[in-house]
């Protein structure tokens, strides 16, 4: 076969120009990337878990420990109501969602900071970075998920057939955790206040979420705005698709949807706009 004179000496190439429209985002970068998305996960799971002395059994003491504490504090004390459900129960099924879109929250918020070599060096989809630091921690939530199963063995609470719409619940609160990490890792690279903020945000966000309590004590007139926070469809999701008690107000769980949305398109436009500046900044 002959080659024609010249080609063999051809290479391809690519040519990268910044976005002209406000909502070309390129998505579809995403799927064609996904190799690399996969590794990135994987080494942000194996760097948390390396020379640790007890490995993973950091990812079920946390929730455990917390989860003790709350019941001596909010039930025992405070003498907090659970829906008839064994408070341990009630407590560590809501720490389930919540401490998965904390660590997401957390990661996504610092990785491009955290991934400054590899930002200045080569091209790739920035938008893998705080989409790969917000499945990392489904690991955590994997392991976790088992002690909870654990738990309502020994406290003899049944599943429901609503255990089915759980998979809605998980990929809300990913959700979640990732519109709002876009927003912040973006402002993160230019402001470095931003990780300072994180952590107490994420406390505050906590109480303002029904993790320790029910929805049930938030005054009436108050739940319309209280469920403009995506983590209360979430949880109330979690515990109603896992223990059965409560009811999936469907209000709620439309704002939630619709206040996600709103965050992650906006995350997305926000983020895409500004990480033509993310190599120089940095």
């Amino acid at each position: 076969m002959e080659v024609p004179a010249g080609s063999a000496t051809r290479t391809p190439s690519v040519v990268i120009t910044p976005l002209k429209g406000l909502f070309q985002l390129d998505l579809a970068s995403i799927w064609r990337f996904r190799e690399l998305l996969y590794f990135l996960v994987w080494r942000d799971v194996i760097l948390r878990f390396k020379q640790t002395l007890i490995g993973g059994a950091w990812v079920i003491l946390q929730p455990v420990i917390t989860m003790v504490i709350f019941t001596l504090i909010f039930s025992k004390l405070a003498r907090i109501p659970s829906d008839g459900v064994p408070y341990p129960v009630f407590a560590f099924c809501a720490l389930l969602p919540w401490s998965f879109f904390s660590a997401a929250l957390a990661r996504s918020s610092s990785s491009v900071v955290n991934n400054a070599n590899l930002v200045t060096k080569i091209y790739f989809p920035r938008l893998l970075i705080p989409f790969a630091a917000s499945l990392g921690p489904l690991v955590d939530l994997i392991f976790s998920f088992l002690v909870l199963l654990a738990m309502m063995v020994w406290f003899r609470v049944v599943p429901t057939w609503g255990l089915l719409a759980l998979p809605l619940f998980l990929w809300l609160a990913i959700m979640t955790a990732l519109a709002v990490g876009l927003w912040f890792s973006a402002l993160n690279v230019r402001y470095r206040d931003v990780g300072n903020i994180i952590p107490f945000l994420i406390q505050a966000w906590m109480y303002a979420s029904p993790v320790a309590y029910p929805v049930s004590l938030v005054p009436q007139k108050w739940r319309l705005l209280y469920s403009l926070n995506p983590m209360v469809g979430v949880i109330e999701g979690f515990r109603w698709a896992l223990l059965g008690k409560g009811s999936l107000d469907p209000v709620m769980l439309a704002l939630s949807l619709v206040v996600v949305s709103a965050l992650f398109f906006g995350g997305v436009v926000f983020f895409k706009r500004t990480e033509q500046t993310f190599a120089d900044v940095i």
